[in-house]
């Protein structure tokens, strides 16, 4: 009965890259607005906020065209290993966090990520 769900896996895989790219790309978006506020506010420096920004956004666009999706979804995995291990062990936020969240949002989007990267984005891609 459910089987005829997988008749909609390369769309849901499809929407599932949409939706990381829109989360990744408004935070390289925000890193790359004003990276020197940014970077204070994240306590890293201002070439590396540029970095990280830049990552984000390219790897969104990779996401969201279907162009080395692999890649993409490798680097934006990176990006949150960097982002987890800072709230962990720098921030010392837990989990679920205190006012600005923990790092359980960081861990789904990695899982989202490695579901695109073992899958490969589904058929909806270019390259």
């Amino acid at each position: 009965m459910l089987s005829i769900f997988l008749n909609y896996t390369d769309l849901s895989l499809f929407l599932l890259r949409i939706v990381v790219a829109i989360i990744f790309g408004v935070s390289g978006w925000k890193h790359l607005r004003n990276p020197t506020l940014r970077a204070q506010s994240i306590g890293m420096t201002k070439s590396l906020t540029i970095f990280i920004g830049l990552s984000e956004f390219l790897g969104s666009l990779g996401l969201v065209f279907g162009v080395f999706v692999g890649w993409a979804s490798i680097g934006l995995m990176i990006i949150g290993i960097g982002a987890m291990w800072k709230k962990s062990f720098e921030w010392h936020t837990g989990f679920w966090g205190e006012g600005s969240g923990g790092w359980h949002y960081d861990l789904m989007l990695f899982i989202m990520n490695l579901v695109i990267l073992t899958t490969l984005g589904g058929s909806y891609v270019l390259f």
